[in-house]
């Protein structure tokens, strides 16, 4: 990961923890970190761990990873479909096609925004 991007690793954030509550204790680390960057979004199929309303105070909102990517989608639809076209020309062994691509996410329960992908 750090390869891809240098600074993805996150210090700092450990005397948060104590002062965080959310369902899984075990999850603070996760909001922890996010406060330290001041990220706006957490992306996360776990919900319901990650209530809004525990996020309210630090303007962070938890987003699923279907609606993170369709608002993306909504963003700029054309560099999303780069991307997935890029995934696609990567896949060597077996080779991909934009329809395998599309059905691995669709799988993943990326499903709106598999669905947006098509209509394009």
């Amino acid at each position: 990961m750090v390869k891809a991007v240098r600074d993805c690793l996150v210090s700092g954030y450990e005397p948060l923890i104590p002062m965080l509550d959310l369902p899984d204790p075990d999850d603070r680390h996760v909001l922890a970190a996010a406060i330290r960057t001041r990220a706006q979004v957490i992306v996360t199929d776990n919900l319901k761990d990650f209530p809004e309303e525990a996020f309210y105070p630090w303007d962070i909102e938890p987003k699923s990873a279907d609606d993170f990517v369709s608002d993306q989608i909504g963003l700029d639809a054309k560099v999303v479909w780069s991307c997935v076209q890029q995934i696609a020309n990567s896949w060597r062994n077996p080779p991909g096609t934009l329809g395998d691509v599309l059905a691995s996410l669709e799988r993943c329960g990326l499903v709106r925004s598999v669905a947006a992908l098509r209509a394009l």
